[in-house]
């Protein structure tokens, strides 16, 4: 599961479930358009202070940000890692 886009998916389902535009949200948060629309769409890591701010200009716990939201990350690229240098060797 990818953090940021979960986080991100939840900030704007939430803001549009508000009523909300990027806009509206940047004036009330603090934080501007352009972050808020990078944040959305997974390309931010916020911070737990960031992600409790966010909540508060929301209405809403800062859990209901990471909360899962049903949806697959399958999408997402996998992570290279694991075991290094061990890729094609028998074991």
């Amino acid at each position: 599961m990818d953090m940021r886009r979960l986080v991100g998916r939840n900030v704007r389902r939430i803001r549009l479930e508000k009523g909300l535009t990027q806009e509206a949200f940047a004036e009330t948060s603090g934080f501007s358009q352009q972050y808020l629309s990078s944040l959305e769409r997974g390309r931010r890591n916020p911070t737990v202070v960031t992600l409790f701010e966010l909540a508060s200009a929301l209405g809403v716990s800062h859990v209901a940000l990471v909360a899962p939201d049903g949806e697959s990350d399958a999408a997402a690229p996998l992570r290279r890692g694991g075991r290094s240098g061990t890729a094609g060797k028998p074991r």
